[in-house]
C-alpha cells in the first residue's frame, strides 16, 4: 500500500488545465499572490504556505466548537483527509475538479490539497452564489455551500457529484433538488476546521427526505468513531485527522458509533417547561406547509420559562394555518408553536 505524503505531487495532477512540478507550482503561486485576482491571492498564499518545508499550517476556524481562533493542522493529517475523502468518493487521477469556494477557509483548501494528493485536475473560479452558470466543462467532483447549491440547481447537469456544506441544507432545498429531477449525486457534509473539513456524509435520497425527514442521519467516514457528551452534543474522535478528541456544540441523536442524527446547535435550544425544543428540526417539519420565509424561537413564559413561536414573512389566516400545523404528524405536541407572528 502506498502511503501519500504531504511532501508528494501527484503527477496527474493540474491546476487550470496544466501540469505543473512543485517548483513550477511554487512560482505560479508567487505570480498569483503579486498579480492575480483576490481569489487567486488566497490560492496562491495557501499554496505557498503548501509547498514550504514547514509539517503544520496555521488556519481560522468557523466557530463551531466556540469562538473563531486561529489553530495548527498537521499536513500530514491535512492529506489523510484527502485521501478519506477520494476513498469514499472513488475519486481517481485525472478526475476533474471545481474550486468554487473561497481558499482563505478549509473547505477551500482542502479542495486543492485533494486535487494535488489525489491527482485531480482542477479548476479554480472565483467564489460566487452561481459558479456553474458560465462554465462550459463537466466536473466529477465539486464542492458548494448551500446557497451555491439552491442557485446551481439547473446546472447540475454537468456535476457527477457535488457535496455540500458549511450549514445545514434545508429541507425545502432537499425537495426543490428532487423536483429538479437531475442525476447528479448530491451529498450533505458534516464537519469543521478542526476535523480539516467533513468527517461525515448523508447522500441526499429521494427515500430518505421524501416521507420521513427522521431517517436522515449521517455516516461517517472510515476511522472515525463518535459518541455524546454529557450535553447530549457529538464527540468526535478521529485519530487520522486530529491528535484530540474534539467536543462539539452539535446537538445529536446518536444511531451508532458510526452514525448519528443530527437536532440542531447548543445555543439554539428552546427550553419550554423543561422539554427541550430544537428549532432547525422543528423548522425542517414545517417546511412543507409553509412557502413564505419563516423562523421558530422562543419567547419568555411565566409558566414554561420559554414558549415556542412561530414569526412567518407573509400575513396568513391564522386558524388555517394552525390547523395544517396540527395536522403534522411528524410534529409532536410540544413542537407545535403556541403563538403565531407575521412580520413584513
Amino acid at each position: 500500500m502506498i502511503t501519500l505524503t504531504y511532501k508528494d505531487l501527484h503527477r496527474q495532477f493540474k491546476l487550470n488545465g496544466r501540469s505543473y512540478s512543485k517548483v513550477e507550482l511554487k512560482e505560479v503561486a508567487y505570480s498569483l499572490v503579486k498579480e492575480g485576482e483576490e481569489y487567486e491571492r488566497a490560492i496562491g498564499d495557501f499554496l505557498i504556505d503548501w509547498l514550504n518545508d514547514k509539517s503544520t499550517i496555521i488556519v481560522h476556524t468557523s466557530g463551531s466548537t466556540g469562538k473563531p481562533k486561529p489553530i495548527t493542522l498537521q499536513k500530514q493529517q491535512m492529506v489523510n483527509s484527502a485521501c478519506a475523502t477520494g476513498n469514499f468518493f472513488h475519486l481517481q487521477p485525472n478526475d476533474t475538479a471545481l474550486l468554487c469556494l473561497s481558499a482563505d477557509f478549509i473547505a477551500g483548501k482542502m479542495m486543492l490539497v485533494r486535487a494535488m494528493v489525489l491527482g485531480l485536475s482542477i479548476d479554480c473560479v472565483a467564489p460566487s452564489s452561481k459558479p456553474l452558470v458560465k462554465s462550459k466543462s463537466s466536473y466529477d467532483f465539486v464542492a458548494m455551500v448551500p446557497l451555491q447549491f439552491r442557485n446551481s440547481l439547473n446546472e447540475l447537469d454537468d456535476v457527477k457529484k457535488l457535496i455540500v456544506g458549511g450549514a445545514p441544507v434545508s429541507y425545502a432545498l432537499k425537495k426543490e433538488f428532487l423536483n429538479a429531477g437531475q442525476r447528479t449525486k448530491v451529498y450533505e457534509t458534516y464537519g469543521m476546521t478542526e476535523t480539516i473539513t467533513h468527517v461525515a456524509i448523508k447522500p441526499l435520497l429521494e427515500e430518505l427526505i421524501a416521507s420521513d425527514i427522521d431517517l436522515d442521519v449521517f455516516s461517517t467516514l472510515a476511522d472515525i468513531k463518535i459518541s455524546s457528551d454529557e450535553r447530549g452534543c457529538l464527540v468526535i474522535n478521529a485519530p487520522l485527522v486530529s491528535d484530540e478528541i474534539i467536543y462539539t456544540n452539535d446537538m445529536v441523536e446518536l444511531i451508532s458509533d458510526k452514525q448519528f442524527k443530527w437536532l440542531g446547535r447548543f445555543d439554539n435550544i428552546i427550553n419550554s417547561g423543561g422539554v427541550k425544543l430544537f428549532p432547525e428540526q422543528i423548522e425542517a417539519k414545517l417546511s412543507p406547509i409553509l412557502e413564505a420565509r419563516f423562523f421558530v424561537t422562543g419567547l419568555p413564559d411565566e409558566k414554561l420559562g420559554q414558549k415556542l413561536v412561530l414569526i412567518v414573512e407573509e400575513i396568513q389566516e391564522v386558524p388555517v394555518l394552525q390547523e395544517k400545523i396540527e395536522k403534522l404528524t411528524s410534529l409532536n405536541k410540544y413542537e407545535i408553536p403556541k403563538q403565531i407572528f407575521f412580520s413584513r
